[in-house]
């Protein structure tokens, strides 16, 4: 069968299990599942959680996962995007659990980010050098815009990692489990999230600039930098995301 649109499958009963485990779904959770291939994982969490919605937009996947899910009165398939599916769609509050593909890992983290406050926790496996990048702090060469944009709202925490020999067909990468713990109040206040994320995002595609050249297409940045107490020859990943958050109010400011 040929491998649709870039999945690799999981089949290792021991390591799905752990999966279950490590995400902490109990059979009062509703869970999310991105791209179920045959449906392999979705058996262990149907087991464990009271409701399980998997989206799947390969069409010929759709009727091999109903022939291998048919048993299960727990689960809806659903036949979408995940990158444009409304996840208001769902009604309650849920937990993700996806080995999902890795084309999609940074768009679909960001999606699911938009819908923070209607999900619990994620639980996700992804390409290992990506978990890196998502648990990276400043000062390291993994630390970005995925990194400060994952911790604004959630608690991430590699759990394990899973060998390239584990899946079918391997890619050419090991994989890692990553839980995000979503904040139910997050720590940190934002007044102009938009702003935030394009100051962030413009310093970062010129990461071995200083911060004040990286960032020299906004008015008065000098001004701004001094105002937020931020030595304007710092590098992009020596900046922690309150000196980001800080750095955001007083640009506004020049507005």
């Amino acid at each position: 069968m040929p491998r649709p649109l870039g999945q690799h499958f999981l089949f290792d009963p021991s390591i799905l299990e752990r999966i279950v485990s490590f995400s902490g779904v109990s059979d009062q959770d509703t869970v999310v599942e991105i791209g179920p291939g045959l449906g392999t994982l979705t058996k262990f969490l149907a087991r464990a959680a009271k409701r399980v919605i998997c989206i799947e937009l390969d069409r010929r996947l759709i009727e091999r996962l109903r022939e291998n899910l048919r048993e299960l009165n727990n689960v809806e398939i659903i036949h979408d995007d995940a990158l444009r599916f409304d996840y208001g769609f769902v009604g309650e509050r849920f937990k993700v659990v996806s080995n999902i593909p890795y084309s999609i890992s940074t768009p679909l983290i960001f999606k699911l980010l938009e819908y923070r406050e209607r999900i619990i926790s994620m639980t996700l496996l992804l390409q290992k050098e990506l978990a890196r990048r998502i648990i990276a702090g400043p000062g390291s060469k993994e630390y970005g815009l995925l990194s400060i944009m994952v911790r604004l709202y959630s608690e991430p925490e590699i759990g394990f990692y899973v060998s390239k020999g584990a899946f079918s067909p391997p890619p050419e990468v090991d994989s890692a489990c990553v839980h995000f713990r979503m904040y139910e109040r997050p720590p940190y206040k934002i007044k102009d999230p938009s702003l935030f994320r394009e100051v962030v995002k413009t310093a970062f595609s010129q990461r071995r600039k200083m911060i004040a050249n990286s960032l020299r297409q906004f008015p008065d940045i000098h001004q701004a930098l001094e105002r937020a107490g931020i030595n304007p020859r710092s590098r992009p990943e020596e900046l922690s995301i309150e000196d980001f958050i800080k750095l955001t109010e007083s640009l506004s400011q020049n507005q």
